[in-house]
């Protein structure tokens, strides 16, 4: 995901994090103090800045340092043993749930605020996928356009269906000794490690079979199925103890947890994209772990 690699490390996508700071906290301090059409041009405005800032950074400062072709497709899906693309859907799912709660809060109908922000992470993801297929050392992916489409639709459909998100997509990161072998690859710092090591990311889909039959159990109290890979540093096959984990855990659905304060509720949300270190259990190559306290690889 080359646009992640770029959004850690720049001064322009590191404003593009300000701005979007600013937003996600202006829907707690505007909320009573602006009329409707004020809030939706904040929202609307305060996107197409994040969107323009990031597709200008990523085009002079990642792909202007490589040469251009015409526009040509890739076929990807071996690589990473399919976590880049768990990557794409996971990161579609929560741009869309973020997207919806911007636009609900600018006051637009349900609805349209479904519609427009639900399709925003996967119009963002599609747009890095076109500078890709003018980049000679890249190209688009169709297995990446699918796996953003899965995740946008996995946020619709359950809104359409439920109005509510019972399957939730979850991302938790563990430091691993990977990166020192390759750290042009994998990362120098913890933070683009923390997108770029896929040895060291779990993504999971949380859920819970309780609720989804009405009984009283906990709403907040989930199980969480997770997926994994350790040995890679590289995305093609050359790797030769590259291994798929599959993990089950507990987990915690913080938007199901209501505090009297507003702030905290909100809050609260916005952090549930991450998978809460629970116990977990993992199967690989034939053999069950157990983890106490599980988080990573």
């Amino acid at each position: 995901m080359v646009a992640c690699y770029i959004i850690s490390t720049t001064y322009i996508c590191r404003m593009i994090i300000r701005v979007l700071i600013i937003l996600i906290f202006s829907q707690y301090t505007f909320s009573q103090k602006v009329d409707n059409t004020m809030s939706l041009k904040i929202a609307v405005g305060s996107e197409m800045v994040i969107y323009g800032l990031t597709m200008y950074g990523l085009n002079e400062l990642w792909y202007r340092n490589y040469p251009k072709s015409q526009f040509h497709w890739i076929d990807d899906n071996d690589n990473w043993l399919q976590m880049d693309k768990l990557g794409h859907a996971t990161t579609a799912y929560n741009m869309a749930l973020l997207g919806n709660n911007i636009f609900q809060w600018s006051g637009v109908s349900q609805k349209k605020a479904l519609w427009y922000g639900g399709m925003y992470g996967m119009v963002f993801l599609t747009s890095v996928e076109i500078l890709d297929g003018f980049s000679k050392r890249w190209g688009a992916s169709y297995s990446d356009l699918i796996a953003n489409t899965l995740g946008s639709g996995l946020f619709i459909g359950q809104e359409l269906l439920f109005k509510d998100q019972k399957v939730l997509l979850k991302y938790s990161f563990a430091y691993t000794e990977y990166s020192k072998q390759r750290p042009d690859l994998l990362g120098k710092n913890r933070l683009e490690q923390a997108i770029k090591d896929y040895n060291g990311q779990i993504y999971w889909l949380s859920f819970n079979p309780i609720h989804m039959s009405k009984t009283n159990f906990p709403q907040w109290l989930n199980l969480a199925v997770g997926y994994g890979a350790d040995g890679m540093l590289n995305g093609n096959k050359s790797d030769v103890n590259r291994t798929r984990e599959f993990y089950l855990s507990p987990d915690i659905n913080l938007r199901k947890i209501k505090t009297n304060s507003a702030f905290l509720n909100k809050t609260l949300s916005l952090l549930n994209f991450m998978k809460i270190p629970m116990p977990a259990v993992k199967l690989a190559d034939k053999k069950l772990t157990f983890y106490f306290f599980h988080y990573g690889q």
